[in-house]
């Protein structure tokens, strides 16, 4: 899936639009990617012949198995951006040492150009070419670049962040509905609730405490809420979990 955002922010943000070449084992998948987009589809070597850029989107378990299959045929000077979760620089351009290599980290909203991707370059790759790899990743969103040392550290902030979210979400549906509200209620109330909440400290530029505090007021509702919430150490348990999925991340590049 994300393979097809990228496709999709490609084709509608660059000016001209670009050729896609598409290797993708199953044969039903491919097919639907040329019928919905026009790309073509090859097999891995014959997709990166010619390649100005190259991206590998492939779980961490098959990228041995697909570089092994493409080493050959990258062209000198290519751009080589890998978004498999895990996988260093290094060991990247160790398979492909005539590349310039970025390594990757976007989320799930890249579907709807609203991803944020973490990227970091690898020792041999130049400054033109990240240049390069953040302009096509922005076409899906927001761009941080970072040193490799912090890709584990974006991966558990906005690698996995919108799965917080989501359960936020599924906290306060829940208990809105609690409360009496209908799903259908309780899904309208807390959605466009944390879309506004976002937007306005998106556009505020004031901090997340100190538009807490102004909702905030002594004695009221939202300060029994919060007390509840401090109560249960919420704050010290998303610390721990970003924190945990750090580490596994860690762990994953590790392994």
């Amino acid at each position: 899936m994300m393979g097809e955002a990228l496709i999709v922010g490609l084709q509608r943000r660059l000016t001209p639009v670009p050729s896609i070449v598409v290797a993708e084992k199953r044969e039903d998948r491919a097919a639907d990617l040329a019928n919905r987009f026009g790309v073509q589809i090859a097999a891995p070597a014959a997709a990166v012949l010619g390649a100005e850029v190259v991206i590998i989107v492939v779980k961490p378990q098959d990228f041995r198995s697909v570089v092994d299959q493409i080493a050959a045929d990258v062209p000198d000077g290519a751009l080589v951006i890998s978004i498999a979760a895990g996988i260093t620089t290094s060991s990247i351009e160790e398979a492909l040492p005539q590349a310039n290599v970025v390594r990757a980290m976007p989320n799930t909203p890249a579907r709807l150009e609203l991803g944020v991707t973490g990227i970091s370059a690898g020792a041999n790759c130049d400054t033109a070419a990240l240049a390069r790899a953040e302009q096509l990743l922005a076409s899906v969103g927001t761009v941080i670049s970072v040193p490799e040392s912090l890709q584990d550290a974006i991966t558990a902030v906005s690698g996995s962040g919108p799965a917080y979210v989501f359960f936020l979400a599924e906290a306060m549906m829940a208990g809105a509905m609690a409360v009496g509200l209908s799903t259908a209620d309780a899904r309208n109330a807390v959605v466009n609730t944390l879309l506004g909440a976002a937007h306005l400290l998106d556009v505020s530029g004031e901090e997340p405490a100190a538009l807490r505090a102004m909702v905030t007021s002594p004695g009221g509702t939202t300060a029994a809420a919060i007390a509840v919430l401090e109560q249960n150490e919420t704050l010290d348990s998303f610390v721990a979990a970003i924190v945990a999925a750090r580490d596994r991340s860690r762990e994953l590049s590790a392994s």
